[in-house]
């Protein structure tokens, strides 16, 4: 997954990297059914953000949400990928 965003480009240039997980994510009108994908994200990230609000410890639903996008990645890079494939 070379397009990955690193933690010093995402903290150095936040808009260039919300720019390119937005070309990314834009391949998610293509898949087969982006709403059983993206729904646990979005279910994992809203209870990353409570888990988190105020505390100074661990948060503990970081794992579930980064395999929850590792997922997602997979999906769209194989989509990419399939793509590049059947170009002539």
């Amino acid at each position: 997954m070379g397009w990955m965003i690193g933690r010093t480009a995402a903290l150095s240039n936040p808009e260039n990297a919300r720019r390119k997980a937005v070309e990314k994510l834009r391949e998610l009108a293509e898949l087969e059914d982006a709403e059983s994908v993206v729904f646990p994200i979005l279910i994992d990230a809203l209870l990353m953000v409570e888990s988190y609000r105020g505390a100074r410890h661990q948060i503990s639903f970081l794992p579930e949400l980064t395999e929850s996008v590792d997922a997602l990645l997979r999906e769209l890079t194989i989509m990419e990928k399939a793509k590049e494939w059947a170009a002539p």
